[in-house]
């Protein structure tokens, strides 16, 4: 049985990693290669990139940003925001993305996760899921799709979508904790793997959602330690969940 994953979430936005509340009110954070270098150093087991402006600014892709962060680390990458064609998927990969991640394109034209599929794999596809109050939105939460999450997590794998990034809008940010029931519905209604995002404030928070999902987003509880991701790790740990062991690395 895999490892659960603990993964860094860095979202980007003007080319600085930012984070805030309910998707709003973001403040700067730091460099996206350097932080990229450093959580990969401290035990990382992958990392998501999400560009939070570019769907809604109509803006384009990082590709030049996904390059430069795959040119300093050797886990997994993730990337998604703005992606609206194999075209954009295909840049990325290029860059050294490992998966793709699309939520409004996913939404407003479903045929294009199977055509991602199909082309690259279900398991280069993630279909984001950003929850408010158990239903979908998009748009980087501005916009109710008037869909249930759990009845759209269901749909997107039979789609194609090798995996689910599901964020709980309710509680990004507020580090009170995962919204563990949404999280256990959606993964109780799917076969791939879910990534629970959205309301970390503690390990004993990640350790509570990894008995649940397969894998956890974390981001205000390593951007604010130099240390953090090799906290966090011990810390999980010592909750009571195994991780996959990494080798001892340098200090960033």
């Amino acid at each position: 049985m895999p490892y659960p994953r603990l993964i860094p979430c860095l979202d980007v936005a003007g080319g600085i990693v930012v984070k805030g509340v309910r998707f709003a009110s973001l403040r700067e954070v730091g460099d996206p290669v350097a932080l990229a270098r450093r959580y990969s150093d401290q035990g990382a087991d992958e990392l998501v990139f999400l560009d939070v402006r570019a769907t809604v600014a109509g803006e384009r892709p990082l590709v030049d940003l996904i390059a430069d962060v795959a040119a300093e680390v050797a886990i997994p990458i993730t990337v998604g925001g703005g992606l609206r064609s194999l075209e954009d998927a295909a840049a990325f990969f290029s860059a050294g993305a490992d998966k793709i991640c699309l939520n409004t394109a996913a939404v407003v034209a479903p045929s294009l996760v199977t055509r991602l599929a199909e082309r690259f794999g279900s398991q280069a596809v993630v279909v984001a899921i950003d929850a408010l109050g158990g239903e979908v939105t998009t748009r980087a939460g501005t916009s109710p799709a008037g869909i249930s999450a759990v009845a759209w997590a269901a749909r997107v794998e039979e789609l194609g979508a090798g995996e689910i990034l599901l964020t709980s809008m309710d509680a990004d940010g507020t580090r009170a904790g995962y919204d563990i029931e949404l999280t256990r519905a959606v993964a109780g209604a799917v076969h791939v793997p879910v990534i629970a995002s959205g309301g970390a404030g503690s390990a004993a928070h990640v350790a509570e959602v990894l008995g649940t999902a397969q894998a956890a987003l974390v981001a205000s509880i390593v951007h604010e330690r130099p240390d953090g991701m090799r906290a966090l790790r011990r810390e999980v740990e010592a909750c009571g969940v195994r991780l996959r062991e990494t080798p001892e690395v340098r200090v960033a």
